[in-house]
């Protein structure tokens, strides 16, 4: 175990003194022989520990271990008395919505001192892009396509969470969206198998950190287990199709590499799965994640979703909702009480097994020893100012936040704008701080959140004039607004116009029958663009949106999505030039609402040329996924293999590269930044196997890389490749093959061709 930091000598003796007042009888305190029980000694192996613990657990004890409930909400901190009452102190699990540690400690002083075997409460909470530090919205974060980067934000959100007092955090979010009218596709990594799997494995390990029982460490939960990003017509809650082949191929990868990565918890799903609900389907909870992905965290289902089994059609009543759950893999029950009050009836009658009963338990208690919170159960009663939102925290959301924004369009390289510009500031965001946190915030404040137009004053690498007007609200009708926003575009050399969506129009119960901008805001850029000002568009949104109307009327299309505490500089920074633009989109934006879903791995069409495609508008979309421009140009040189014992090839159509199936190889492209300023540069790897015995997407993403590329230099991008696993497809089993035949790799328009023999 790690020797106790001072923030944990701090707590314990905080903690001691609270001065509560408790209702009922103290346990005593235990004697010698008590006191060297295993699972109370730190010196003892966490299996053995556990096996002790659970052999002296009664079966009410064993069930309340299984259950979760709410501590905090609008608790007052001056009744943290009364608060705990409302518990036993023996509940396995509690959502802890607060930012003082002090209610948390009380009622985890209740659990240790008050309860007869002092198993101390997992404390969970929604850390989804930031507790109070607030980062981008995670699809934005997917378009930074920085590992790195996003692993810092995690650890971030792990330490001012963990200095809170939560234990486990309800993140990532690793389901695969492709239907941007869905609303949580904002708390997603986007549209691709590959990306996501990679932030899956990064998030987790940088939540988790080499210990979970260290400072700063909280134990992640991959969710929503699994294809609840399938919805259909991005409905939240509604059933999903899903073959058994495409989850393999498409759903499932990204909650492997997350448990690969050593994910501790899962959190089931809403939807149904071809007919099984998500939260009572045994094939994915135990005989995929548990049996032969040999996961043993737990699962926890989702808000009241042993409950919603009812409502799906599948159990007739609350008891055979928990039967059918639990049985399935279901190992914690949040919030909807099912588990509590139905399992030991359920026991006693045979029909859950206690093996399966121990089996949960056991796993719940695996966590909280491998947490330290036995020897550790309390969190430090520190100030807010020493916890939250630190010089280092803003800035690594800054970093984030600008690597994230897509410049999608610049005509005539209208962006970055040239310094001492006069510029119309206009649009409902440009002041708006609240928005600019996305769904899911956290514990975040808008009083954290520097807004656009603060950032834009602030900014020293432009000095720009700025000539402000709001121009219209986010949606209605009013355009009174509009005259001053004329004014202030006739008084400025160049528009910068800022639409977007508020935060609540995407997340959780969040759906919406068009990704199009209200009316009201594409009216005020028709308004301008008699102007005759060049126009620069900044879209702050949770989702990709229909831009087809906006792109022709826009000299110059920035996404900047929902970014966080850190909005203002990091969008003054892209504008002035301060940053080079290096987003690249994590999901397709359609043309039109009517072109979803779409997304570019998709399978081959039946008839080729314009057959089976949209008769009266586009079949493309409007920006692809991988699509993002810079304010620098680079030149990518000849795409090679290298071949085991070093030769050379380049794989040609006509001179195809032979290799057998258990060769590695390496794919290399040398790129150069031939522009006059710095910038990064992502190099997106794709594979095609264009005749395979199960149909397979015209291209895969398989490997990505980002690189800073100075001005005039180059930089060497490498693709190493083992045939099987990134050449090779999936069953409906979940197996693995690689078939004989011709493959390629791909880099931007080049290719080659790889044969296997």
């Amino acid at each position: 175990m790690q020797p106790l930091s001072i923030r944990t000598a701090t707590a314990i003796l905080v903690a001691s003194c609270l001065s509560l007042t408790w209702t009922g009888t103290p346990v005593q305190a235990a004697d010698k022989k008590e006191e060297k029980t295993i699972y109370k000694d730190a010196r003892a192996t966490i299996d053995s520990r556990v096996e002790d613990l659970l052999s002296r657990m009664t079966l009410e004890e064993k069930i309340l271990q299984l259950s979760q409930y709410v501590l905090g909400n609008n608790d007052n901190i001056n009744n943290i008395g009364e608060t705990v009452k409302k518990f036993t102190g023996e509940e396995g699990s509690l959502i802890f919505v607060g930012t003082d540690p002090r209610l948390r400690n009380a009622m985890q002083k209740e659990a240790i001192e008050n309860t007869r075997l002092g198993i101390p409460i997992l404390f969970g909470f929604d850390v989804i892009h930031g507790f109070k530090t607030v980062f981008p919205i995670p699809l934005g974060q997917a378009a930074s396509w920085n590992p790195d980067l996003v692993a810092q934000a995690c650890r971030v959100a792990a330490r001012e969470a963990e200095a809170t007092g939560i234990d486990w955090t309800f993140s990532p979010m690793v389901d695969i969206a492709r239907d941007g009218r869905w609303g949580r596709i904002a708390e997603g990594f986007g549209e691709d198998p590959y990306l996501c799997s990679v932030m899956s494995a990064t998030s987790v390990k940088a939540y988790q950190g080499d210990d979970l029982s260290a400072e700063g460490s909280i134990a992640a939960c991959l969710k929503h287990y699994v294809g609840y990003g399938a919805s259909e017509a991005g409905r939240d809650y509604v059933p999903t199709e899903i073959s058994r082949q495409t989850l393999w191929d498409t759903y499932l990868p990204s909650f492997e590499a997350g448990v690969k990565a050593g994910a501790a918890t899962l959190m089931s799903s809403f939807n149904t799965i071809s007919g099984t609900p998500a939260s009572a389907n045994h094939y994915t909870m135990t005989e995929v994640l548990k049996e032969k992905w040999g996961h043993t965290g737990f699962v926890v289902g989702d808000w009241n979703a042993v409950d919603q089994l009812i409502t799906q059609g599948m159990a007739p009543d609350r008891k055979t909702a928990t039967l059918y759950a639990f049985n399935a893999g279901l190992d914690m029950d949040m919030v909807d009480n099912c588990y509590r009050e139905n399992l030991a009836d359920l026991v006693s009658e045979g029909l859950v097994a206690q093996e399966r009963l121990d089996d949960a338990v056991r796993r719940i208690l695996r966590l909280k020893f491998m947490l330290g919170l036995f020897e550790n159960p309390y969190t430090a009663e520190t100030e807010a100012k020493e916890r939250f939102l630190l010089p280092e925290y803003l800035e690594t959301a800054e970093q984030l936040a600008q690597e994230s924004m897509v410049l999608l369009k610049n005509d005539k390289n209208l962006l970055p704008l040239k310094k001492s510009s006069k510029i119309a500031l206009i649009g409902p965001i440009v002041k708006n701080r609240f928005d600019m946190l996305g769904s899911w915030e956290g514990r975040g404040s808008e009083d954290d959140v520097i807004s656009i137009y603060d950032g834009i004053l602030a900014s020293k690498e432009g000095e720009f004039e700025v000539n402000y007007a709001k121009g219209c609200d986010f949606d209605g009708e009013d355009t009174s607004g509009f005259p001053e926003a004329m004014a202030a575009a006739s008084k400025s050399d160049v528009i910068v116009l800022c639409l977007g969506e508020k935060r609540a129009w995407s997340g959780e119960n969040a759906s919406r029958s068009t990704i199009a901008l209200p009316e009201i805001q594409e009216q005020l850029l028709v308004e301008l663009k008699k102007s005759g000002k060049p126009i620069a568009v900044l879209i702050s949104s949770g989702r990709p949106v229909d831009l087809s109307r906006i792109a022709p009327m826009a000299d110059a299309m920035l996404e900047i999505w929902q970014p966080g505490v850190m909005a203002g500089p990091a969008t003054a920074g892209i504008l002035s030039g301060k940053y080079n633009p290096s987003g690249k989109l994590a999901v397709t934006f359609p043309y039109s609402t009517g072109q979803i879903p779409i997304y570019y791995n998709h399978r081959n069409s039946g008839r080729t040329g314009a057959q089976g495609e949209y008769q009266d508008i586009q079949s493309t979309p409007m920006f692809e996924f991988g699509y993002g421009l810079s304010y620098t140009d680079f030149h990518y040189g000849p795409l090679t293999a290298t071949l085991p014992g070093g030769r050379t090839a380049s794989g040609t159509e006509d001179d195809a590269i032979e290799i057998s199936s258990g060769q590695k190889f390496t794919a290399q492209i040398t790129v150069t930044n031939t522009g006059d300023k710095d910038g990064k540069e992502t190099v997106q790897w794709y594979i095609c196997d264009p005749y395979c015995t199960i149909t397979r997407p015209v291209k895969e993403l398989k490997h990505f890389e980002k690189q800073m590329i100075k001005a005039g230099e180059s930089r060497t991008f490498t693709f190493e490749i083992e045939p099987l696993r990134d050449l090779g497809f999936v069953n409906e089993d979940g197996e693995r093959f690689l078939e004989k035949g011709d493959y390629y790799i791909m880099v931007q328009n080049q290719r080659i061709k790889i044969r296997i023999i």
